[in-house]
């Protein structure tokens, strides 16, 4: 994924229900541009858009909703454990994915970059981003946060986390991690230590 020339990048990745919305949006409050990865991933499967076409194509109509939607749902079941399923997938939309994450980092400057990444650990590129940080928590909370969130059983939030890259996989490309174990007033004052230090990195 190419980024605009002299933009200081901070690729943000975790887990489920590590934090990231979270600590993207205390970013948010600060000035710095968000790119997430996530929300365009929504966007670009909205109805009409090529990529739902595409998908609906590759899948059928079995995963789309009543309103011609996106079941994501149905589709997340559909690719769960079926590799060459998630592949199709991540053929359509990872190309036009990055390509928005292209346009809206130009778009947006900044002295420095949020690039909400999750599956950085699971084998995303790391090139052109300037530093890596990873929201941390541990299991148990992963899975409490998990099953309150999506309203589903402790074996489905488990099965979720396991599907995941190793929780010791996000910490090994970490270049900071933000530990978000103990509430939101902890959470932020490394969000706003961390603002300071890639302000001056990225003046650099």
């Amino acid at each position: 994924m190419k980024i605009a020339p002299n933009i200081f990048t901070v690729g943000l990745t975790g887990g489920i229900a590590s934090g990231k919305s979270t600590v993207s949006a205390a970013f948010f409050k600060l000035g710095v541009p968000i790119i997430d990865s996530d929300v365009i991933a929504r966007n670009i499967t909205a109805v009409g858009t090529p990529a739902l076409e595409a998908i609906s194509a590759a899948f059928g109509t079995r995963i789309l909703s009543a309103d011609g939607s996106l079941d994501r749902p149905t589709l997340r079941a559909l690719i769960f454990d079926d590799q060459a399923a998630r592949a199709t997938l991540e053929a359509i939309t990872h190309p036009i994915i990055r390509l928005e994450m292209q346009t809206q980092a130009f778009e947006a400057g900044g002295p420095y970059q949020i690039h909400v990444i999750p599956l950085l650990a699971e084998g995303i590129t790391r090139a052109n981003l300037s530093q890596i940080l990873v929201v941390d928590c541990l299991k148990s909370l992963q899975i409490k946060r998990t099953m309150q969130r999506d309203k589903t059983t402790e074996a489905a939030a488990r099965a979720i986390i396991a599907s995941q890259a190793p929780r010791a996989s996000r910490l090994a490309i970490a270049d900071q991690v933000i530990v978000n174990n103990e509430g939101k007033t902890k959470l932020h004052a490394q969000v706003l230590a961390l603002h300071q230090g890639y302000l001056i990195a990225a003046a650099h």
